[in-house]
This record gives C-alpha cells, sequence and structure tokens, in this order.
C-alpha cells in the first residue's frame, strides 16, 4: 500500500531534497497596507489571506545550510471565507472559521496617570461581537515593540457575566521568522502579542496601556501604530472520518504538478488539491488523508528510517502517535501553497503557547486552529509557526506544513529557525506546573525526530544566529540540543516551571533513543 501511495501521490513532494537551493522565484507579495484591513466586525476580505508563494532568500554566512522551497500544486482560484452566523443562524454555520479585526480608539486616562492620549492608552469598552475564542492585539509595525500592558475580559457566548481582566503576553516578535527571510520580509507581517484562548465567547473589552520610559521621565513610551483587536473563531470541528468508499483522487486534481501522479489512488474521501499535497508528504507514514500517524515500535521505526532518513544514525527512538494537520481540522487555504525546507534538525527549541491553561483536551483542535488563524490572517506568517505542538494530555500535533519527517522551516525562534524543531506545549507555564503528560510527549517527539536525524538528546550543538536580541547576527553559539525558547532569545518563554522540566526531558528522550 505505501508503494503505491508513493506512486500515485507522493511524487507530488518526493522531489523535495533534489532540488537546488536557489528555487526560481515565484510571485512577489503585496506589501502590507493598513489601509486594507477589513472594517470593525466584519470578516477578512476575501484574498487577504497569507502572502502570494515566495522563495526563501539565498544563504549568508550567519544562516548556514540556507533553506529548500518545494512547489506544491499551482494556486488555483480562493473562494471567499464563510461568512460567521447571522442572527438565527447556528455556530455551527460558520465551518471555516473567522476573524474580526477591530481598530482600538484612545482611552479615557486613570487618575493616577497623566492625562494625554500617550498616557491613557488604546482599547475598546465593553462590546457585543460575533462569537470567537481566541483574541490577540496586532500592530502596523513587526519591528516596533508594544511597551505596556494589555488586558482583556471577555463574556461568554450566551451569558451575561463578564470575565476578569485577562493579561496578554505583549512580547511576541521573539516567535517569528528570522530576520532576512523571505518570510518576514514579505510585508505582510505585522507586530502581535501571544494569543489567548479565552473560550467561546460574544463579548470583548480591551485596554492597552503603556508603560513609563523610568522613574525620572514618566513620560510613557509611544504605542505602536494601527493597533488592533483580533477576534478568532477557530470554525466547527473536523467531522468523523467517513467509511471507505472508493472515492479518488485523480491526475487531474493535480494539474499542473512539476511530477503528476502516474495512477489514481482509492480514498475515502475527496481531497482537495491542497490538502491531498500537504498529506502527500507523509504518505511514507500514513495512508493519504489520514487524520493520525499512528505510532510505531522501535524496530519498525529503523525500518521505516531507511525510507524518510537515509544515513541517520541508528539511535531514534520510537516513532509517537501525531494528530495530522487534517486530524486537527487546519484549513490549508489559508497557509502559503509552497513548502519551505532547511538541511537538517540539529536541534528542538521548546515554547509554551502563552494561551492560557483553560482549555480542555477536547478543545485542543480548535486552539490550535485558532492560532494557525491568527499566526496567517492576524500577524501575515506563511503558515503556523511551530512545527510541532503538544497539549496538557500529551497528545502531539503536526504543526507547519511539510512532512513531520522533514527539516520543515518554521517560525518559532528568531535567529534560530533554520537546521531547527519548535514544539509548543498549549498553555502558559510561568507560574504553573506543566502536566507529565505533556513533558513525556515532549521527550517521545524529539526523541523520534531528532534521532532522525542523528541528534543526541542530551548532547549539545553549535548553532549559527540569524539575528535574535540576544545574539548578533553570525555568533556561534553552543546550547543544549534540546533547549528552551529563552536560551535562543532574552523571552521568559518556556515559562520558568516548564524549562526546569527539560532536564527530564533530556534524559527521557536519550533514553528512548537507546543511548
Amino acid at each position: 500500500m505505501r508503494a503505491l501511495l508513493v506512486t500515485s501521490v507522493g511524487v507530488t513532494c518526493a522531489a523535495a531534497l533534489t532540488l537546488p537551493l536557489a528555487a526560481p522565484a515565484l510571485s512577489a507579495p503585496a506589501a502590507h497596507s493598513a489601509s486594507a484591513r477589513p472594517p470593525s466586525l466584519s470578516p477578512e476580505s476575501p484574498g487577504s489571506g497569507p502572502p502570494s508563494a515566495r522563495t526563501e532568500a539565498a544563504p549568508d554566512e550567519a544562516n548556514e545550510g540556507g533553506t529548500l522551497e518545494v512547489p506544491e500544486v499551482p494556486e488555483a482560484p480562493e473562494a471567499p471565507e464563510a461568512a460567521p452566523p447571522r442572527t438565527g443562524e447556528t455556530r455551527a454555520a460558520a465551518v471555516a472559521g473567522s476573524t474580526q479585526s477591530l481598530p482600538l480608539e484612545p482611552l479615557a486616562a486613570p487618575s493616577d496617570r497623566a492625562v494625554g492620549p500617550a498616557a491613557s492608552g488604546q482599547g475598546l469598552d465593553r462590546r457585543t461581537a460575533r462569537p470567537f475564542s481566541l483574541v490577540g492585539v496586532v500592530w502596523d509595525d513587526a519591528e516596533a515593540e508594544l511597551h505596556g500592558t494589555v488586558q482583556v475580559r471577555t463574556r461568554a457566548t450566551g451569558g451575561t457575566s463578564w470575565s476578569d481582566w485577562q493579561d496578554v503576553e505583549t512580547h511576541n516578535a521573539e516567535h517569528a521568522a528570522d530576520l532576512g527571510s523571505a518570510e518576514r520580509a514579505s510585508g505582510a507581517v505585522r507586530g502581535a502579542t501571544a494569543p489567548l484562548w479565552v473560550g467561546d465567547s460574544d463579548g470583548v473589552e480591551v485596554r492597552v496601556r503603556p508603560e513609563a520610559a523610568d522613574p525620572q521621565h514618566p513620560a510613557a513610551v509611544p504605542l505602536p501604530e494601527g493597533l488592533r483587536l483580533e477576534l478568532v473563531d477557530p470554525g466547527a470541528d473536523p467531522a468523523p472520518e467517513p467509511a471507505p468508499a472508493g472515492r479518488t483522487v485523480t491526475p487531474a486534481a493535480f494539474a499542473g504538478n512539476p511530477v503528476p501522479p502516474a495512477t489514481t489512488t482509492a480514498v475515502p474521501e475527496v481531497l482537495t488539491a491542497e490538502s491531498a499535497a500537504t498529506s502527500a508528504v507523509n504518505a511514507d507514514l500514513a495512508p493519504l488523508g489520514a487524520t493520525v500517524i499512528p505510532a510505531l515500535t522501535k524496530a519498525e521505526t529503523e525500518e521505516e528510517a531507511a525510507i524518510v532518513a537515509a544515513g541517520a544514525k541508528p539511535y531514534i527512538g520510537p516513532r509517537p502517535k501525531i494528530v495530522t494537520r487534517k486530524g486537527w481540522g487546519a484549513d490549508e487555504k489559508l497557509r502559503e501553497r509552497n513548502f519551505a525546507y532547511t538541511k537538517s534538525v540539529k536541534a528542538a527549541f521548546v515554547h509554551h503557547s502563552a494561551t492560557g491553561n483553560n482549555y480542555t483536551c477536547k478543545q485542543a483542535p480548535s486552539v490550535l486552529r485558532s492560532i494557525y488563524r491568527y499566526h496567517v490572517k492576524s500577524s501575515g506568517w506563511r503558515d503556523f509557526g511551530y512545527n510541532f505542538a503538544v497539549d496538557k494530555c500529551g497528545n502531539i500535533y503536526e504543526g507547519r506544513a511539510g512532512g513531520v519527517a522533514k527539516a520543515v522551516l518554521g517560525a518559532h525562534t528568531l535567529g534560530f529557525n533554520t537546521n531547527t524543531m519548535g514544539v509548543a506545549v498549549l498553555g502558559t507555564y510561568s507560574s504553573t506546573n506543566p502536566p507529565a503528560a505533556a513533558v513525556t510527549a515532549v521527550s517521545k517527539l524529539t526523541a523520534w525526530k531528532l534521532g532522525l536525524f542523528g541528534a543526541n538528546p542530551k548532547g549539545k550543538v553549535t548553532l549559527v544566529s540569524g539575528g535574535s536580541g540576544k545574539y548578533s547576527k553570525g555568533k556561534k553559539v553552543k546550547m543544549n540540543v534540546i533547549s528552551g525558547h529563552r536560551d535562543g532569545f532574552a523571552t521568559e518563554c518556556p515559562g520558568a516551571r516548564l524549562y526546569k522540566k527539560l532536564g527530564t526531558a533530556r534524559t527521557s528522550s536519550a533514553k528512548l533513543q537507546g543511548r
């Protein structure tokens, strides 16, 4: 069956590692303009999605290895996103999800602050909105920092009471594509806070207060231009898998591909060109269109390594179960169509998503769809930033598209995205201990994925900074193969409590590799 799948569909990405580093440039993205953002309380305009297809910049001395762009299927005309539900409609009507983008307004100055727009800040008074589950604040200039506090409170859908004020993590620039990369320089990337999961809500209030420069000069630091509140509805969960019906994906669905499939392949359902191409890069690990990549034993993983990581060292941990992008309901039309790869995976950076801990594991797919939409639609990234995500129950999810066994270029650790992987543990772990199941999942994932590329979880590695705020561009930095985000950037991420667990993760990961 594997051979059939690779022959029929997997070939769409089979030539990935044979392409030259300098791939032909594709259409350039249009520059982002604040005036082009959608009006208040309206869904984003059709076609206002991610940047158009582009090619990563050639490697430089400070970014060893470079990146490799792999053509996917040609971009088909994109239909407008599903409109959010109107009065009388059910919430399930918004299957594809939506984003409301609301410009912030000047706030009245509190009594303990100097009077004036700079001191009072910006925000929105209490208001009713279409249902949403995740919030964040964005601004025009991706290089500008928000020095101050962001707080929101929300009202549960259909309810009358309001939540307490909740803090939103403002320092999110370090979770981003590297400086000088095509993704960062596209003109579409915006400054953004971390997203915050608030659950099913239909009312919101937000306040953004600037901080004083210092005690001797108490004038407030100006806030970034173009502040907007983003309210994200993740849409409905994926429908249960239908029983196999012999439906097919035909070569016509891949018209224009460099290597179209030679035969048709029976699959349980009709796949779009976008989702089929995404699934094809995992075709060696699971059937086309699978929602889950199953766990394998140690012996089977070593056999699999001969297919997906020829030449890798023998220390490869058992492959854990991984929920695919299809499994958590990723809308493949949101992201950029191309995949981007680097040469290897030398290290793993562990993060927390800073979205809060008020979610159930059943809601984790909705949290992921919300973060994905926030990364692409609100922040202007090409795709979900992290390569993988882990929920509080220890479930592992495929993140950025391109293949779970491949060296996919992510946007997770500014300055150190090349030849690394990013793993986000869903939640906030600054003062809350991460669940043991989540730490165990990080161990299992890194034992397998780092093993495919010969990396020792207990070892050290030297990486070259692409410029991170903590390390200047071109500086060689020695760090742990399994590191926390704070090791590469001046940040609290992955939270003090999760960071303390990384030693346990390293030891367990190495044991799973047989070291």
